[in-house]
């Protein structure tokens, strides 16, 4: 076969190989959520005049089109095989497998993004709780690249540094340290989060140091189905799926939660098993993402009332903490406005912990304030 042969066949199998994907995208319907990526895709933008004008049309339909490509799932996990197989990266996307954990890469620490962190703490605390007589204290959860960067040889931040930063920023709440009660086995494999069967030793020591000694016995309940995290959406590799447990005892079966996502409260569970088989299964645990709910202990007749400030860490370790208080507050400011819990929670003198992961840190504009 000749050359001139040879390019034709190129040349005509690449426009059909054109041709195939330009009409799969045209007669693709569009899909309006990743279950793998655990988020919502674009949708075709707007055409006008004034969109073209202003070059957003374009802008919107670049990411479009990569959200709505034929076969995507299997070209990105054709991409992960070659990135990490031929190429021998360490990463893919910031994300790396070790030691049967999916782990993201927290780096570079975002300098202004943890000032803006810290300086919603502080507005929160002088607008709040400068004045009150309950007891303030910070935590903070590191991410699974504390444990894991430095066998993997992965980039990581100076968290000792940020935990010390941070420690030196906040003095008007007592530090509790985490790190040495934790270990990458209280982690998901294929999930940011910590296992909350896993938690116990961590919220008696988050309560031995608020002044609160309890010990209690568990049970372990264990769902069936497998639960695949979110990482291991975003980083297509084989993995062993996670398992999903929750815990309860006499005292969490007779807690009550209500959740002030709405206008009127609204009855929610401690564990919501429907959330378990819906977009993210990690929602079972005060079912995820709420502005602001309140957990009831009719046992616990000690008075003491908490404050947690949180993100999505604290859905699971919450119901823990409230073996030892009468009320907890749960509060997510990513969700409701801090300029509006004045007229949310009356401040008087409850007890205050600030409970957030290093990634939530290291990205503060989250959090609202006007």
């Amino acid at each position: 076969m000749n050359e001139k042969w040879k390019n034709r066949i190129v040349t005509c199998t690449m426009a059909l190989l054109l041709l195939f994907l330009s009409l799969s995208c045209y007669l693709k319907k569009p899909d309006d959520y990743s279950a793998s990526e655990r988020r919502e895709l674009s949708s075709l933008p707007a055409l006008s005049f004034d969109t073209i004008l202003s070059g957003t049309f374009m802008k919107e339909f670049e990411t479009y089109a990569a959200d709505q490509f034929p076969l995507r799932d299997s070209f990105r996990s054709l991409k992960t095989a070659v990135d990490l197989g031929v190429f021998c990266q360490l990463d893919s996307h910031q994300l790396y497998l070790e030691d049967g954990y999916l782990v993201k890469m927290e780096y570079p620490a975002d300098e202004q993004a943890i000032n803006a962190s810290v300086n919603h703490f502080l507005q929160l605390y002088r607008t709040y709780l400068s004045e009150k007589d309950g007891g303030i204290y910070f935590a903070v959860i590191p991410d699974k690249n504390y444990y894991l960067a430095k066998k993997h040889g992965a980039l990581s931040m100076d968290y000792d540094r940020l935990i010390g930063d941070l420690e030196e920023q906040m003095s008007f709440a007592q530090f509790i340290d985490l790190t040495g009660v934790l270990s990458i086995e209280d982690y998901y494999r294929t999930d940011s989060h910590w296992r909350q069967e896993r938690l116990p030793d961590t919220a008696s020591l988050l309560l031995d140091a608020m002044g609160i000694s309890i010990r209690t016995d568990y049970t372990l309940h264990t769902l069936d189905q497998p639960f695949y995290g979110v990482y291991s959406g975003q980083l297509p590799v084989l993995v062993n799926p996670d398992t999903l447990s929750y815990l309860t005892s006499p005292v969490l079966d007779a807690c009550t939660v209500t959740g002030y996502a709405s206008l009127s409260p609204q009855k929610m569970e401690l564990y919501d098993l429907t959330k378990a088989s819906g977009k993210d299964p990690y929602d079972l645990y005060l079912s995820g993402a709420q502005p602001l709910l309140v957990i009831e202990n009719p046992i616990r007749e000690n008075g003491r009332e908490l404050i947690l400030f949180r993100d999505s860490f604290g859905s699971s370790i919450a119901p823990l903490l409230a073996e030892g208080y009468a009320k907890i507050t749960v509060v997510d400011t990513r969700y409701v406005s801090g300029s509006l819990l004045g007229e949310l929670i009356d401040f008087e003198d409850q007890d205050v912990l600030f409970l957030y992961s290093t990634t939530m840190l290291n990205n503060g504009f989250a959090f609202r304030w006007q």
